[in-house]
């Protein structure tokens, strides 16, 4: 390993199997892109055919694609269940997909569209993956440094009910962020428990322009198109987390450069409460009532 990574560190992947959600635009493309270009075998989730298929013509024709919707919970079980009827190991899941800062969404299951897609959505679908996992797979769940700015977490957010206080997009996107970290230390936890080759790592891009900031507001697209560093390079604290052999269960990877914005993938801090194990094993329950999922890590 260099002393700063990049991509070129990344070993032949020949013969693995990766499976990443949001393949379809910014930085899943990209993370889509380079584990191809070192060789693994890649399937990409998509919410929109169109956009899948100038995707697949984009990468070249080499790669598979799963149609999901995370916001839609039976959907999302359907298709994990038909990936495991499929059989194939998964050797690297990386759970990319996610909305960011929407007006004010119910889903079909009742739940606020950010806490669905971000959290709840990539837990059923780990979950009903898991027989494809548990042999030893990598799996990189995708925060952001927005989860820095929750002051807590309201469970009541993980039933159809709702969350009792007023809709704030930005609370709503941290906290699911926050929900992405907690369940990626907590999954840590199970599988060290349980004795299993299963490495869960974390990862967030900085500040990177996607199309994903849309969704924020015009204005909020402009500043983040003008500030932030290209979808390639928000894609490597992925890629690193995904790949470096020397990542242990519990690593969080993010920008090297000013506040983690941009820069080159190194280990980075959660904040305390994106530490704190029992939030994590309460939400990890709230979330299997609210995904009708039992998650037993076996």
């Amino acid at each position: 390993m260099t002393q700063r990574w990049d991509t070129g560190d990344i070993g032949d992947l020949t013969g693995r199997r990766a499976l990443v959600t949001g393949g379809t635009s910014g930085i899943g493309t990209e993370t889509a892109r380079t584990l191809l270009r070192h060789g693994a075998s890649v399937t990409i989730t998509a919410r929109d055919d169109r956009k899948a298929a100038a995707t697949v013509a984009e990468l070249g024709g080499r790669v598979e694609v799963v149609s999901l919707d995370l916001a839609d919970l039976t959907g999302t079980i359907d298709a994990a269940r038909a990936l495991v009827r499929d059989g194939r190991p998964i050797d690297v899941l990386v759970n990319n997909a996610g909305v960011m800062m929407p007006p004010f969404t119910r889903t079909v299951d009742g739940f606020e569209l950010q806490i669905a897609t971000n959290h709840l959505g990539h837990f059923a679908w780990t979950a009903t993956l898991w027989p494809l996992l548990r042999h030893g797979a990598r799996i990189v769940t995708v925060s952001s440094l927005a989860h820095s700015l929750a002051r807590g977490f309201d469970l009541s957010s993980l039933t159809p009910h709702g969350d009792h206080r007023r809709y704030r997009r930005q609370r709503s996107y941290a906290e699911s962020k926050l929900a992405n970290l907690l369940f990626m230390t907590e999954l840590d936890r199970r599988v060290r428990e349980a004795g299993l080759p299963v490495i869960s790592v974390g990862a967030h891009p900085g500040f990177a322009a996607t199309d994903l900031t849309r969704t924020g507001g015009r204005a909020f697209h402009v500043i983040a198109g003008a500030v932030s560093q290209p979808a390639a390079a928000g894609a490597w604290p992925s890629l690193r987390a995904a790949t470096d052999p020397t990542a242990a269960g519990g690593d969080y990877f993010g920008p090297d450069g000013f506040r983690q914005t941009r820069g080159r993938p190194r280990r980075v801090q959660m904040t305390r409460l994106a530490r704190d194990e029992d939030l994590a094993a309460r939400v990890w329950a709230a979330s299997e009532a609210a995904t009708g999922t039992l998650f037993e890590v076996l």
